[in-house]
């Protein structure tokens, strides 16, 4: 369970760190030399995001790369496979991020069984709230599969409680309203706010949007246990090249 690895990960480390790729940007193979550079320089856990047309939660760095894999011809079965192959070569967990639509055109019952089979342990779905989740839910927990739920900073303590009684693994705390890729304040607004997160929820917390360098990780140390890096490090391959990349995440601890 990934709730378990973060906790234990958590014994060694004040803070761990999550990272965030679109699977086929720039290349798929590109995708894997991004994934095998986060993964010796120490990262965590990984997000695997399937492209979609619509991504409403990302900011135009995502965004762009979304496009960008789409046009190049990237499908959900590129994705699965590509998952396939790192989740086989790499020992840290993976989770794949994606919108609902791509759960529900391919099967939910199938979807989560798949991410079974390939050793993906959990989802994100930033578009599908719980209220509507019941298909998805079952299918994720016959598979032990894990459904990441996110707060919001316009969250109501009740809609955390309520949020919190349907994930697993963790909840990941959006720092600001908006979409991806965007500045963060880090500054006592976060800290109020992330500490309604915690008295929500006694799974971990993940922050992400606008985490972008050590200083705005080493300031969630003690209020979160993963920060979420996303699209800074594509900022860093599409500026610097892939091979820019683990230094970059060396950087942040």
């Amino acid at each position: 369970m990934i709730e378990s690895y973060i906790r234990v990960q958590r014994e060694k480390k004040e803070i761990l760190l999550m990272t965030h790729i679109v699977i086929g940007y720039p290349s798929l193979d590109a995708s894997f030399k991004i994934v095998q550079e986060m993964v010796e320089a120490g990262v965590d856990l990984m997000e695997l995001q399937i492209p979609f047309s619509e991504p409403m939660a990302d900011g135009p760095v995502i965004l762009k790369a979304n496009q960008e894999a789409l046009g190049g011809g990237i499908t959900v079965r590129n994705c699965i496979d590509f998952a396939a192959r790192v989740t086989e070569t790499f020992d840290i967990p993976f989770l794949f991020m994606t919108y609902y639509n791509i759960l529900f055109k391919y099967g939910v019952d199938s979807f989560a069984h798949t991410m079974a089979q390939i050793g993906v342990r959990g989802a994100i779905v930033p578009d599908l709230p719980p209220e509507e989740a019941e298909e998805y839910l079952a299918a994720m927990k016959r598979n032990n599969l894990s459904p990441i739920f996110i707060f919001a900073p316009n969250s109501s303590d009740a809609r955390m409680r309520l949020i919190a009684g349907h994930g697993s693994g963790f909840i990941y705390c959006v720092a600001r309203k908006g979409v991806t890729g965007q500045n963060t304040d880090f500054s006592a607004d976060l800290d109020i706010g992330l500490a309604r997160c915690r008295r929500a929820t006694d799974l971990p917390l993940a922050v992400g949007f606008g985490v972008k360098d050590k200083a705005d990780v080493d300031f969630l140390k003690g209020k979160a246990d993963i920060a979420v890096i996303g699209s800074q490090t594509i900022r860093v391959v599409d500026e610097q090249g892939v091979g820019a990349i683990g230094d970059f995440i060396r950087g942040l601890s």
